[in-house]
């Protein structure tokens, strides 16, 4: 923070206590958090202003956000939940934070309420990356098998699914030879997709909070980004109904829970000729199909961000111009900022000397 002729700065620090992540062997996850932070550039994301050592801390100087978290403005909502259009809002914005973590090999695997923040504008920033792992990626073009009345192509798809894998094609050229520049042509006349997912990582790391963790991990068969998609799931069903979908009275059996329990919803009094009531429908369609419990069986599974985009839950939804949309909620903190840089700015009177004395910037950090 920065203060005197400077106008206030805020910046959110992150103090590490490496010593005693030593002792409980988590050191690693630290390290880890430190390089996803300074690779990651993402307008849903945190921002790596700063990093520095001071005895054994580490120290991360990040965007501040004064909204605080998801958790805490559930909170303050009716019923505390969210309405569906908010809920709507926030899932996006996640979705395409999601989708670039996983286009960098990263699998997050600790998303819920608490560790989404609310920026000065309102939109979110997905924070706390100890927990994610790295993996490497490798872009998968996904081919749809061609309609019954079109057999004349020579590319052949067998699968039992509507789609297949090929290795990526490079771009169109005046050094393609005929075949190759006819078989890329083709596959484009097919709809097919460019697809970065990590969907061969697998890990078996037990981690993550209780109500949010994936069948696979607690199963401890090994896990990939699909839990990542499970978490979603969660995370939108507690946005809406203002609970997890499979919290038990303890943590062991919140666990035997999400293995076993089938998902319900809870009834909400909407009319069933409402808008509300059919955004309902979508909507638990999409979670749904987010909390399967078998990983293969999971949309997303596959095709990563771009099957769930297309649901019919996100229809309407400009993901290009999502930052032109106005959040559901503005933290008070930037409508004070706003009234106060339209007020009369006071510039304090400076004698010669003053004037004339190179300007010192305070300094605020100690050694704890």
């Amino acid at each position: 923070m920065s203060r005197g002729l400077l106008p206030q700065c805020f910046y959110a620090m992150k103090v590490v206590d490496k010593e005693a992540l030593l002792i409980r062997k988590k050191l690693q996850r630290a390290e880890m958090e430190k390089e996803i932070l300074g690779i990651i550039d993402h307008p849903f994301l945190p921002t790596l202003y700063a990093q520095f050592e001071a005895s054994h801390y580490s120290c991360l100087v990040m965007e501040y956000c004064p909204g605080g978290d998801l958790h805490a403005a559930r909170q303050r909502q009716p019923g505390k939940r969210f309405s569906i259009s908010s809920a709507k809002f926030y899932a996006a914005e996640i979705l395409l934070a999601l989708e670039y973590l996983h286009m960098m090999g990263i699998v997050y695997r600790d998303l819920k309420p608490e560790n989404v923040l609310v920026r000065a504008d309102g939109h979110i920033m997905l924070s706390d990356f100890d927990l994610s792992f790295k993996c490497e990626v490798i872009p998968t073009l996904i081919k749809s098998k061609p309609k019954p009345n079109n057999q004349k192509t020579t590319t052949s798809c067998i699968s039992k699914h509507s789609y297949c894998t090929l290795p990526i094609q490079p771009v169109l050229s005046c050094f393609l030879s005929p075949k190759k520049e006819q078989k890329i042509v083709e596959i484009q006349d097919h709809n097919s997709e460019i697809v970065v997912e990590p969907i061969n990582a697998r890990s078996r790391s037990f981690v993550g909070t209780h109500e949010y963790l994936a069948p696979e991990v607690i199963s401890g068969q090994g896990h990939g980004s699909a839990v990542d998609w499970w978490t979603l799931g969660v995370f939108l069903y507690e946005l809406i109904f203002g609970t997890t979908p499979f919290k038990g009275e303890n943590n062991e059996k919140t666990l035997v829970n999400i293995l076993k329990k089938p998902l319900t919803f809870p009834r909400i009094g909407i009319s069933s000729t409402s808008k509300e009531y059919e955004e309902m429908v979508k909507v638990q369609d999409l979670i749904s199909r987010l909390l399967v419990k078998n990983p293969k069986k999971r949309i997303g599974n596959l095709k990563g961000s771009v099957e769930i985009k297309r649901h019919e839950f996100f229809k309407g939804v400009n993901w290009a111009l999502i930052r032109s949309i106005k959040p559901p909620e503005i933290p008070n903190d930037l409508v004070k900022l706003k009234s106060a840089r339209n007020a009369a700015a006071v510039i304090p009177k400076l004698s010669k000397k003053q004037r004339e004395e190179p300007y010192q910037i305070p300094q605020y950090f100690d050694y704890f």
